[in-house]
């Protein structure tokens, strides 16, 4: 069979499987509940939790009403060291007045730590926020965890989460069709994650910021993932490359508007998007990770080809415009690129002389190193790629992939990790 055809037919064949997993899933429970994940706290800590969606818990002492606003304070001091506060638009939601309602009572409030005058406060404006209890909840202390590199080192790695999509149709996507996964499903992958342990997580097919911050939240929320980079792509169905960090991130720069030519002349842009993340570990000189997510072979290969190509060089001149204005730049490009090593599309983005990319396994070994593990097409199409400055840092034999399928692992693809000195 032409080898061209062979190709095709895979992707053909992956977008039915995906069609085929994805039906049986259509009668799904709700999988996560929004206030899942969500951490309790004394209102004296509040200060520990800006900008987080929390639950504020103890007595409010005072309600004071200034006209266009009503603080629910939690003690004595001017300005409080938190309050709820309650609009006057919003008045008209409540049953009574404020001071009647709660002065006194013990609350548990739900909302989001913002600050005024550099003093937390919680903004209320529905009565469903605030629950009256008889006695105040166990509470947490919220601590943010600051990173620390392990022995000069950094763990990265990518992660093809295949759909990480919620149950609530949006009305801008064609989001129909791929339903949320199980409950199981979402252990599975938390599970693969956690085995990663990463402190660089590059992600593929994720709905939005708000479900993966959700899912961070419920499934991984001692891992340190402070920093959630999204931005939404060109992908019709609303899949979108993304990033989880522990390290601090600085600048991101999509490229989802950028429009190149193809091979034929005609104006295209990026499937999906390519965001260029810049890290910034304490300590150390910056590192730079491109997250890719290339376009499938869906529609056979003769029709993908020219489209997937024309990426595949439009990344490489992104690559080279950072190298020609730093030769020694440091930086990763990680993700999905839906083909082989030694295809053409691969090659394109890897380059050649001074300024090729890097990777570190040889080609026979690559033959084991399966990440996409649906079969007969079982095969390495995720990479972690350097530049070369940067795979003067890599550590000899931590490159490696962790074996799983949509059954034991929730994914189609297996993840692929790789350990980095940062100096």
């Amino acid at each position: 069979m032409n080898k061209f055809i062979a190709i095709g037919l895979w992707g053909i064949a992956c977008w039915t499987a995906l069609m085929f997993h994805s039906a049986l899933q259509v009668h799904a429970e709700p999988i996560m509940k929004m206030d899942e994940g969500i951490l309790t706290i004394h209102w004296s800590d509040a200060d520990q939790a800006i900008g987080d969606v929390v639950y504020i818990c103890g007595k409010i002492i005072n309600v004071s009403n200034i006209g266009r606003i009503t603080f629910l304070n939690f003690d004595e001091q001017r300005s409080a060291n938190i309050a709820g506060v309650v609009f006057r638009d919003k008045y008209q939601n409540f049953s009574g007045d404020l001071k009647d309602l709660y002065q006194g009572k013990l609350v548990k409030i739900r909302g989001q730590i913002t600050t005024f005058r550099d003093r937390p406060q919680i903004v209320v404006s529905d009565p469903e926020q605030i629950e009256i209890v008889k006695e105040l909840p166990e509470t947490v202390v919220p601590r943010k965890k600051t990173w620390e590199a392990g022995q000069n080192q950094i763990v990265v790695a990518t992660y093809n989460l295949l759909n990480l999509f919620d149950d609530v149709d949006d009305p801008y996507h064609a989001d129909e069709s791929t339903p949320a996964k199980t409950r199981k499903q979402l252990d599975q992958v938390a599970a693969t994650i956690r085995t990663l342990n990463a402190d660089v997580l590059a992600l593929q097919e994720v709905e939005s910021r708000g479900y993966l911050k959700l899912f961070v939240d419920v499934f991984l929320k001692d891992m340190g993932y402070e920093y959630i980079v999204h931005i939404e792509g060109n992908d019709l169905r609303g899949i979108d490359v993304c990033l989880l960090s522990r390290v601090p991130v600085g600048p991101v720069i999509s490229h989802r508007h950028v429009s190149f030519k193809d091979l034929e002349g005609h104006t295209r842009r990026l499937a999906r998007d390519l965001i260029h993340v810049i890290l910034q570990p304490p300590g150390s000189s910056p590192i730079g990770v491109w997250v890719v997510h290339l376009k499938s072979n869906f529609g056979g290969r003769e029709f993908a080809e020219p489209i997937r190509l024309a990426e595949a060089k439009f990344v490489r001149r992104q690559l080279d415009k950072s190298l020609a204005a730093n030769s020694d730049a440091a930086f990763l490009v990680m993700g999905d690129f839906n083909d082989i090593w030694k295809s053409e599309v691969m090659q394109a983005i890897v380059g050649k002389g001074s300024n090729a990319l890097s990777m570190p396994l040889s080609e026979a070994s690559m033959k084991s190193q399966i990440t996409y593990n649906q079969g007969p097409y079982k095969s390495m199409i995720d990479f972690i790629l350097s530049s070369p400055a940067m795979s003067r840092r890599y550590l000899k034999g931590s490159y490696r992939t962790i074996p799983g399928s949509v059954g034991t692992s929730g994914s189609d693809h297996n993840p692929v990790s790789a350990i980095f000195l940062l100096n």
